[in-house]
């Protein structure tokens, strides 16, 4: 681990042929297991230090680097030879508040994010990098019933069997699932940085492999407004890969929503009210399904 002066955070800059020299720093909270400062340099420029297990770094740099091109990403500056750690561009604004409308930061995420995502070439690998799955069902599954156990009771048994009904409906063959890609893995409003109810960022990502419908509906269930058909549509329609048929794409966000809510209880209570109005909403949409198609 990095010692926490500007003494040492200067030689350590150095060494990688940054001569900017820093003259303050903070510490940052968030849901990363490592350490994460905040750098400023004389002439005002800012950082991102980060110390976190070298697998994680690993992967983090390896996304950055691979989605270089991102308008929303930060560009990753040096890292360790051993990967302890890495310093990264810091994107100057506020997240999760002030975002403006779902319709338009949406719009944003497609475009200079979600339609550069790359195929993921590896085999047998679903889920988190350092974490693998070996098919989607199971990664699925896994946040399914992390959810329920969150849930309590303020979803009812009945629904928890509904959403595991839809599940094996949709994720029981790894082979209709589409292409796999590299996902950022943790694309919600939390990570997300606005400025005048602009998306200009996106932050600290959870490498994943999957499709990248995974990140697009994570992303539109992760705040409680706007949660209809309409930004869903008016933003699914950007996607220029990975996109799917509308009955499946409802179907999936009932699901993500289930998992939405459980962690809703633990990390965002105030929010609970607007999504439980949300699941009625599309739960009535999927039953719509259902009685057109036949029971799933």
């Amino acid at each position: 681990m990095i010692e926490h002066n500007i003494e040492t955070i200067n030689r350590l800059l150095q060494q990688h042929h940054i001569n900017d020299e820093i003259v303050s720093f903070q510490r940052l909270s968030g849901t990363t297991s490592g350490i994460v400062l905040r750098l400023e340099s004389k002439n005002g420029i800012k950082y991102i230090l980060k110390s976190d297990n070298p697998i994680q770094i690993e992967l983090v740099e390896h996304l950055l680097h691979t989605y270089t091109h991102s308008v929303l990403l930060p560009k990753v500056l040096l890292s360790a030879q051993d990967k302890s750690y890495f310093v990264y561009t810091f994107i100057d604004g506020k997240t999760h508040f002030n975002r403006g409308k779902k319709r338009n930061w949406m719009r944003i995420l497609v475009k200079e994010l979600l339609n550069q995502y790359v195929e993921h070439q590896g085999k047998n690998t679903w889920g988190r990098i350092e974490f693998p799955r070996e098919t989607w069902k199971e990664f699925n599954e896994i946040s399914i019933e992390e959810a329920r156990i969150n849930l309590k009771n303020v979803l009812s048994p009945e629904d928890y069997q509904y959403v595991k009904l839809m599940s094996k409906k949709l994720f029981n063959d790894d082979s209709k699932q589409g292409t796999k890609y590299l996902l950022h893995g943790d694309t919600g409003v939390h990570n997300f940085v606005f400025n005048d109810s602009t998306l200009i960022g996106v932050i600290d990502p959870s490498p994943m492999v999957g499709p990248i419908i995974y990140d697009f509906l994570y992303a539109f269930c992760s705040s409680p407004d706007d949660i209809n058909t309409d930004t869903l549509f008016a933003a699914s329609d950007l996607l220029e890969q990975g996109n799917v048929e509308r009955t499946r794409l409802i179907e999936e966000t009932l699901i993500h929503l289930y998992c939405r809510i459980g962690l809703s209880i633990r990390h965002h209570p105030n929010d609970l009210t607007e999504y439980i109005q949300a699941w009625g909403y599309w739960k009535k949409l999927c039953k719509q399904i259902d009685d057109d198609i036949g029971i799933i």
